[in-house]
């Protein structure tokens, strides 16, 4: 067998061919990758150039082309000069400030009135030196502005300032930034150095008496009428059947009728406590009512959850009237602290339903209520509050309590439903200690 070797020769044309196909292809490399560069130029100068800036800029490049297109000096110096303006406001804009800079709060968590303060931290651990830049850290609505000295080499700065507290709900604070700025305010750049942080400004609570003790005896859990063959509640003895566990054969009764006697009980089921917050705005006659029913409401539970008892923390909701459910709105209450941390952001609704259908939703949504708490303003009278507690299941104790900021502390029953009238916080624990030692 014999091989023969064969040379193919490429034509010249399709040599210059390839040749102008890889010049195009880089040259649209070369392109995309200016283009690219291109907009992140512009993305940076338009973070940095303030409205006032482009109005200058503007205005530099119209005077220049009337200038040197009617050939008039002054235009063209005016040109010049906000052309160098810009220039120089451009220098402001060189520099950190710091290498470091972090932002948190000593106590996340502080209540209505309390002192609250943020912490910050700028430090410097590298071998240059950093100059001054003003620090900017939002803190809700507002700015607050430091002026971050400069910081030589393993420096630091270590500054506090206040945050209000005056009322219930979640502040925002940060991220801080360091900001270089002209002093015309042609140029602006910011510089983010942390994430921001939120302070759970909780409502005021007060220590009241623990919830077991009077209004419901049943610590273990309450007898119902479901009989089961193993419980803690007797109810009675019957024959034994095949299937039944041993362990509750009654023996002394199986030796006098000859033939296996078991106990049976009475199913028992632990004991809920329900607090529900109305939300509805006519319920209440001002801001400050609203506030003092939302601390009765955290303070009874926060109590029930510190007696670890099952207790549900209701507040009004939306949806259509009979819907299971859609009427009402349950908080965590794992803890104290996020049952406050959802309290922060409670607020009343015009969409809210009232008062009777939020309790009939809260009936059918949590079986095994057997103390309910329902908390209110002085917009809801004594016909309205009545048709809340029968919208519950028979035998629920049903306590209400009216809040009036400020008023004479009152206790009143109402068709069977016991009427709690508190001026200020202090008269609730007044009230439900005299209930306990009544009960």
């Amino acid at each position: 067998m014999t091989f023969t070797q064969t040379r193919t020769s490429i034509p010249e044309e399709a040599k210059r061919e390839g040749l102008l196909a890889v010049v195009i292809g880089r040259a649209v490399g070369g392109i995309v990758a200016a283009a690219g560069v291109v907009a992140d130029w512009a993305r940076a100068v338009q973070g940095v150039v303030t409205p006032l800036g482009w109005a200058v800029v503007a205005g530099a490049v119209a005077a220049l082309a009337v200038g040197y297109t009617w050939g008039w000096v002054e235009f063209i110096a005016i040109g010049w000069g906000l052309v160098l303006l810009v220039a120089v406001a451009s220098v402001w804009l060189i520099g950190r400030g710091a290498s470091t800079i972090e932002l948190m709060l000593p106590t996340p968590r502080v209540v209505v009135g309390e002192q609250a303060q943020a912490r910050l931290i700028a430090a410097n651990p590298g071998r240059r030196r950093f100059g001054g830049v003003q620090l900017e850290v939002p803190v809700g609505n507002k700015v607050v502005e430091r002026v971050l000295p400069g910081l030589p080499r393993g420096g630091a700065f270590d500054d506090h300032f206040k945050i209000p507290t005056e009322r219930r709900g979640i502040v925002p604070v940060g991220p801080a930034r360091t900001v270089r700025a002209d002093p015309i305010g042609l140029m602006r750049r910011e510089i983010v150095w942390s994430q921001s942080v939120d302070l759970h400004v909780h409502p005021r609570t007060i220590a009241i008496g623990t919830l077991s003790t009077g209004f419901i005896r049943d610590l273990e859990g309450s007898p119902t009428r479901d009989l089961t063959a193993s419980d803690i509640a007797f109810h009675a003895l019957r024959e034994y059947v095949p299937g039944d566990d041993r362990r509750f054969i009654h023996w002394k009764s199986t030796a006098k009728t000859g033939t296996f006697m078991v106990r049976q009980f009475e199913e028992t089921r632990r004991s809920r406590l329900m607090v529900l917050l109305d939300l509805e705005p006519g319920a209440y006659a001002d801001d400050e009512e609203f506030e003092l029913a939302v601390s009765a409401a955290a303070s009874v539970g926060a109590r029930a959850i510190r007696d670890a008892r099952t207790v549900s923390f209701v507040v009004s909701g939306r949806g259509r009237v009979g819907a299971r459910g859609s009427g009402m709105r349950e908080l965590p209450t794992v803890s104290r602290d996020r049952l406050l941390d959802a309290l922060c952001v409670v607020e009343r609704d015009d969409a809210a339903l009232l008062l009777p259908d939020v309790a009939r939703a809260a009936a059918e949504s949590l079986p095994g209520v057997s103390l309910a708490f329902l908390i209110t303003g002085t917009g809801r009278g004594a016909g309205a509050l009545r048709a809340a507690s029968s919208r519950l299941p028979a035998g629920v104790e049903a306590i209400a309590v009216q809040c009036s900021p400020g008023g004479e502390a009152t206790a009143r029953t109402v068709a069977g439903l016991t009427v709690f009238g508190i001026g200020y916080l202090e008269d609730l624990r007044a009230m439900l200690a005299r209930s306990a030692s009544i009960a």
